[in-house]
């Protein structure tokens, strides 16, 4: 595995051709998704700026072109008109600036009836390398043009280094900016700013106060406050802290469903449970977009992968993925994911289960159980043996997925088994497969498991046992490779 320095990873790229042999090797790999947006090359991590505007999807990633490393990072920029194709727009914004001179980092969008704003973090980094952190603001033009406009404020020197990660809210007629921070005696928390404008006078407000969880983590990454379906939903990352059920694994996406009170700046949560928004192995930084057309519901995406992990593509120069957009609603005082009903409209030849049991590695499985334990083997060998498992326990009312069976095995010490108690049984499943990952719906959304895999050769059998109606799609491809620059 190479070794990066610390000017290979902050180098600056100055022209496509630079990248344009790695893109030609990245696209061969085996491991190339069909209809999930990644890495153009490089490394791809969270998504950025979730919006729709003027009819169109915008959806942005963090992106460090040179390799499978964090180091200097772009905004890279993708659109659909319905969430399932996916066009390359290339480099949004650049670190070009004193104020990002180190990293264009994470953020959000504010769509407006004249403009598009884009909010991230700029961070900065002195000679000594000490870290400043700059919220800044891009004006993106319709002809794909962003301007940047005067950093709206710094770094707040009564938190420490970490600030970072802003949501744009408009509520009441005014605007405000939710921030990932950390207090001085290492204390995950959010912090907010307000203003009149969504250019300029922006002020410190005041630290949110979520009672209950005051010590919970040491850092709030991507924080988010949505309204779904008449409740408020606090959506954040806390870091190095280990959750039961969650293995090894000490950084966590996750929400709290309650009441936000924007006056006072406090959100009470219903209760003081921690709700996991993915129990799979890979999803961080999850971002929300409002949808136009139903305000009862949001959409959904993630990075499908975590931080400080490693993934078998580092090898091959590139790393990276998004989830699929999910739906978001509340039922039963959770959140619920679910598939786009566009996605229907991937699916190519039915296959018969009962004349192959061939898995493709472009696929969606749907199951409607019956009753009692069921139990899925994919990528088996040809005997039966190996492979990703997906196990009901009827009795104990509890599913579990297990990726130890797997040849590549990767980033073990986190755990490689998750469960998830279903106290209603298990009655549907859908399970979509790419290239190299593969997300799992559970009870029409009251679940999701999304994990990255990496079958290898001879790893391509499916084995089912249990009572339950079983149909298999091949699915078409939804994003392209271009090199969009």
């Amino acid at each position: 595995m190479k070794t990066w320095s610390k000017e290979e990873r902050y180098r600056v790229l100055k022209s496509a051709d630079e990248i344009k042999a790695l893109h030609e090797r990245t696209i061969l790999s085996d491991y190339r998704q069909h209809y999930h947006i990644q890495s153009v090359t490089g490394l791809l991590n969270d998504p950025n700026g979730f919006v729709f505007h003027d009819g169109v999807w915008h959806l942005f990633y963090q992106w460090c072109p040179w390799g499978a490393v964090h180091g200097l990072k772009y905004w890279y920029h993708t659109t659909s008109e319905n969430l399932v194709q996916w066009t390359n727009e290339g480099v949004c914004i650049r670190p070009d600036t004193e104020f990002d001179n180190k990293g264009a980092y994470s953020g959000s969008a504010l769509p407006t009836s004249d403009a598009l704003y884009l909010y991230y973090t700029g961070n900065h980094r002195d000679e000594d390398w000490t870290r400043k952190s700059y919220t800044c603001l891009v004006n993106l033009m319709d002809d794909g043009t962003p301007v940047k406009l005067p950093p709206l404020f710094g770094p707040n020197a009564d938190y420490t280094e970490h600030q970072r990660d802003p949501k744009i809210i408009e509520q009441n007629g005014k605007y405000y900016i939710i921030l990932g921070a950390q207090t001085k005696d290492k204390k995950g928390c959010v912090i907010i700013y307000t203003s009149d404008s969504p250019t300029e006078g922006w002020h410190f407000a005041g630290q949110l106060k979520v009672p209950g969880f005051e010590d919970f983590g040491d850092m709030w990454e991507c924080p988010s406050i949505e309204t779904i379906s008449g409740y408020d939903v606090l959506i954040f990352c806390p870091q190095h802290l280990k959750l039961q059920g969650r293995g090894g694994s000490v950084h966590h996406s996750g929400y709290l469903l309650g009441h936000m009170d924007w006056e006072n700046l406090t959100f009470r949560p219903d209760n003081t449970s921690f709700h996991v928004l993915d129990f799979g192995f890979d999803s961080y930084a999850a971002e929300c977009a409002a949808n136009p057309h139903d305000r009862n519901k949001a959409t959904l995406v993630a990075w499908m992968g975590l931080p400080d992990a490693s993934y078998p593509t580092d090898e091959e120069d590139w790393s990276g993925c998004l989830t699929l957009p999910r739906e978001l609603r509340v039922r039963d005082r959770r959140l619920i994911q679910q598939p786009l009903d566009e996605l229907r409209a991937l699916r190519g030849e039915k296959l018969d289960l009962e004349t192959t049991n061939l898995l493709p590695r472009v696929s969606e499985l749907e199951l409607i159980s019956r009753g009692g334990d069921l139990n899925l083997r994919l990528f088996a060998d040809a005997d039966g043996n190996g492979g990703l498992t997906i196990c009901y326990d009827d009795d104990a009312k509890e599913i579990t997925v297990d990726r130890s069976g797997l040849k590549k095995r990767f980033n073990a010490e986190q755990g490689e088994q998750r469960t998830r108690p279903l106290p209603k049984g298990l009655f549907h499943l859908r399970v979509f497969i790419d290239r190299s990952s593969i997300e799992i719906f559970v009870n029409d959304g009251d679940a999701v498991f999304s994990s990255r895999i990496f079958p290898t050769n001879g790893e391509e059998r499916l084995f089912i046992s249990g009572d339950a109606s079983v149909h298999l799609w091949k699915l078409n491809r939804a994003v392209t490779d271009d090199f969009v620059v």
